[in-house]
């Protein structure tokens, strides 16, 4: 070998694998993280659209309500019930579905997964926030109607 030649080959010891494995982990974190919040974006969409069509289904209803005492909380705290209601669904059937997953990922391709109880609750508790926050939306279109405009909707 000349002195102002290149080596030809490489060593790598298991520091620079364990290097390489920690900075593919954190891709696939950032990337879970990214289509987890396009997830939640479309689901609280989602929520926000069923809500807003409801609200315009149930105008004379909201009407009547209003017509004989109901005040704007009851109809905002009615609202805000169905689109947390639909979140609690929506996100345990979202849990159901993920510790299935990784049941099937360990009996099927020998992958260990570990299913920490404070990160679903916290998904849960994060399912339920999205819900209220999208509902805000809907519950306080209905709860600012004028009860004599929602009787006469048709």
């Amino acid at each position: 070998m000349q002195p102002n030649q290149d080596d030809d080959f490489f060593i790598r010891t298991q520091v620079d694998i364990g290097k390489v494995q920690e900075g593919t982990s954190e891709t696939l974190t950032i990337m879970l993280f990214a289509i987890a919040s396009v997830s939640l974006l479309v689901g609280g969409i989602g929520i926000m659209n069923i809500l807003l069509v409801s609200v315009t289904e149930r105008t004379r209803e909201i009407g009547v309500r209003m017509a004989v005492g109901a005040k704007r909380r009851h109809i905002l705290m009615q609202f805000l019930i169905e689109a947390v209601t639909l979140s609690v669904v929506g996100g345990s059937v979202g849990i159901l579905i993920g510790i299935l997953g990784a049941r099937a990922t360990t009996a099927i391709a020998g992958w260990p997964t570990i299913i920490s109880s404070e990160i679903v609750v916290a998904a849960f508790a994060f399912s339920v926030a999205v819900g209220l926050f999208f509902g805000l939306y809907p519950a306080n279109k209905a709860a600012r109607l004028k009860p004599i405009d929602a009787l006469r909707y048709e």
